[in-house]
């Protein structure tokens, strides 16, 4: 299907059912409200074949261009019908599963995440080594049975509601480095994994740490081959960094314009919406070049930096705004409305931080595509 055919057909059928895709809850809802309605949008569009486009036929999709599901993603978060973060995360961990679970891993584990009826987490930052994956110390044993994992992991997306983890473990020597490192697809429902979820500054649970206490994990759930992890999370990582961002830069498009039309007169400065609004525009002109990378086949890598620096300046810039604009909402507000905006500047905070902090990802683009050598 062409993307002009697909664009026009998703937005009548996402008109069409808009009171079924509606969210049941006012405002931003807590995390157990914002998953039951990515779940049911995502099952809503599965079933009705538009989530299936842009993904292989292999793992139960319908092929086509990858920028098929970008505009999925893009016209879902446009409409306010889920948030943006939550669904991109499929954008980064179902290719992983397909370029390294094995072709019957993926036909079976793909379709359920697709479709809603899974959720996944990534299990990849730990205390003390956020952006320093190379240094990570969660340890996978080999044993007559499997690996047996030990270790924890911290700032873990979702961990509580996710069935399935895609896991970085040390099963080299420390010495090695990235050298010594295996990705793992771990079950989370297997004896001897704990999970505790943290409470953010805006109020929701979304991040947890994931405790592996002599977890047993199968050798067929190994993604790629043992000591391949560190190209497992090259790989995944870009598509954490770029393309699951479009849907991002859709949302934060329709904040500014719905902060455009609540904003009291006066109480924005025209010289301040209009840097703004031109950041916006270059992030998304980013973003948009990056999904048709991808799309004519390119392989994605530390160029995506670029696209995570924007985001980040992009996200805090829009709700700096925001806190002018609607300051006694953001502050003093508490009907669901007050509450979102308040939620959503607060979590803005974090965006030099998640996904790689923005000293990382200088540091990425000064040496690996600037070639300005490494640091003194």
């Amino acid at each position: 299907m062409e993307l002009d055919e697909f664009r026009t057909s998703v937005d009548e059928w996402l008109a069409a059912h808009a009171d079924e895709l509606a969210p049941e809850h006012a405002g931003h809802g807590t995390m157990d409200q914002q998953m039951a309605q990515l779940n049911k949008v995502k099952r809503l569009t599965f079933d009705a074949g538009w989530g299936r486009w842009g993904w292989p036929e292999r793992v139960g999709g319908l092929g086509g261009s990858t920028l098929l599901r970008a505009y999925l993603g893009e016209a879902v978060c446009s409409r306010s019908l889920v948030e943006p973060g939550l669904y991109s995360m499929t954008e980064f961990l179902a290719p992983t599963m397909i370029g390294y679970g094995t072709p019957e891993l993926a036909a079976t584990m793909v379709p359920p995440l697709l479709r809603g009826d899974e959720t996944w987490c990534q299990g990849f930052s730990e205390p003390g080594t956020g952006s320093n994956l190379a240094s990570l110390a969660c340890r996978a044993t080999r044993t007559d049975d499997g690996w047996t994992v030990t270790g924890q992991k911290v700032w873990t997306s979702l961990a509580q509601f996710s069935q399935r983890c895609v896991l970085l473990t040390r099963t080299g020597t420390p010495k090695s480095a990235h050298r010594g490192l295996t990705a793992l697809f771990v079950d989370m429902d297997t004896p001897g994994i704990t999970i505790r979820p943290i409470v953010a500054m805006h109020g929701t649970e979304e991040f947890c740490e994931v405790f592996f206490d002599d977890v047993l994990v199968p050798f067929d759930r190994t993604l790629g081959e043992e000591g391949q992890g560190w190209a497992v999370a090259m790989d995944l990582l870009p598509f954490e960094r770029s393309t699951a961002l479009w849907q991002k830069a859709a949302h934060l498009h329709l904040r500014l314009q719905e902060l455009l039309q609540a904003a009291p007169s006066g109480a924005l400065d025209p010289g301040r919406v209009g840097e703004v609004t031109q950041l916006l525009y270059a992030f998304r002109a980013r973003s948009r070049a990056t999904q048709h990378r991808m799309a004519a086949g390119e392989r994605l890598g530390p160029e995506t930096s670029i696209d995570k620096v924007l985001v980040a300046s992009t996200e805090q810039a829009v709700y700096d705004l925001v806190s002018e604009g609607l300051a006694s909402e953001v502050v003093l507000g508490d009907d669901p409305v007050s509450a979102g905006w308040r939620a959503e500047f607060l979590y803005s905070r974090a965006a030099t931080i998640y996904g790689g902090s923005a000293e990382i990802q200088r540091n990425i683009i000064a040496r690996r595509l600037l070639d300005l050598g490494s640091e003194a």
